[in-house]
């Protein structure tokens, strides 16, 4: 009886001391995982900001892709929402508690199953030039059960930690994705109402032309404001000669304008498109794709019968550009190709 009487002692202390133990843990967890990606802090925020995004790079969506999600009225910004109910994932709900426009949200999330819990979520988007560094936290207090779970699994760093690397490298994956796509559509034939533009020109390789144009396009559209110069429209990109042999491009960038501007700088000079018939094509998405546009365009003319007039002028109106949209999916770019 003696003995029975000192192992149960001994297994008293054992657990008062063991208790001990796990109540000396810490009271708070907090760690991170940070990935740079190569798109703007703008489209990446706004895919983490909807929860009807998450299932694309949720890592623990991924574990258990038969649960049940259901989303609030909104499911974007401050007051957002979803939960989840799975046989892998148990349930839980999150919600957006506060946002900075492109640069932060805060959520909250809370798991009923198979233990309860909460704790904080918050992202940052950092940009860097054509980066952004992206920055996903995890803090909240630990109770004695939380306490007593990371004794035997590990902290919960150890345990998310890597939930949180496979989740980052899904994004960057998806949002790759989604910047590149685009569509082609040839609209027929149009009507160019024509007008009178502000321009100037210069010439360049192929290889360099985005950059050349983006640097151009923003002198006459400052030019145009800084002398309360009225826009007619879009600003547009007439091409004068197209070189392929020779790596060779001359092209101006245009401002239309309500009226005929005489210009006061020497570079900036005035035109005017006389109206003309052309085969209209728009292009949705990233620039690049703006080469298979045009040949698009000139695949339509041949096939359907039309002739090309060389002596028309060739343009690119771009109807939504970075100032619209920092997501290249979303530019929206109109090439004419004048016919006879």
């Amino acid at each position: 009886m003696k003995t029975i009487k000192n192992i149960l002692i001994v297994i008293l202390v054992f657990i008062i001391g063991f208790a001990i133990y796990v109540g000396t843990r810490p009271s708070e967890f907090n760690f991170e995982r940070s990935l740079t990606i190569k798109a703007p802090a703008e489209v990446l925020y706004d895919k983490v900001n909807d929860f009807k995004n998450w299932p694309e790079f949720s890592p623990w969506l991924e574990q258990d892709p038969n649960a049940a999600l259901s989303y609030d009225n909104t499911t974007h910004g401050v007051g957002s929402s979803y939960s989840w109910a799975g046989d892998i994932l148990g349930e839980g709900s999150m919600e957006t508690t506060k946002t900075i426009k492109n640069q932060s949200i805060a959520q909250k999330i809370n798991i009923i199953k198979p233990f309860e819990a909460s704790s904080n979520i918050n992202w940052t988007f950092d940009a860097q030039g054509a980066e952004t560094k992206v920055t996903w936290q995890m803090n909240g207090d630990q109770d004695f059960v939380s306490k007593l779970f990371t004794v035997f699994m590990g902290s919960i760093e150890e345990n998310t930690g890597p939930d949180f690397e496979r989740g980052l490298f899904k994004l960057d994956s998806i949002i790759q994705r989604d910047m590149r796509v685009y569509s082609i559509k040839v609209n027929g034939i149009a009507e160019h109402s024509g007008g009178y533009y502000l321009y100037k020109t210069t010439s360049c390789k192929f290889a360099d032309f985005q950059k050349k144009m983006a640097s151009m396009m923003p002198e006459i559209g400052a030019y145009a404001i800084s002398n309360n110069i009225s826009f007619a429209g879009r600003p547009f990109v007439l091409y004068q000669k197209w070189d392929e042999a020779n790596d060779a491009i001359i092209f101006s960038t245009c401002i239309p304008t309500t009226t005929r501007i005489i210009s006061k700088e020497p570079d900036i000079l005035t035109g005017q498109l006389e109206p003309f018939k052309a085969i209209r094509t728009t292009l949705i998405g990233d620039y690049s794709n703006l080469k298979e546009t045009w040949e698009t365009t000139m695949s339509y003319i041949e096939s359907n019968n039309q002739k090309m007039d060389e002596s028309g002028p060739m343009i690119e109106i771009y109807i939504k550009d970075h100032s619209y949209s920092s997501n290249p999916a979303k530019w929206v770019t109109d090439v004419f190709v004048p016919i006879k």
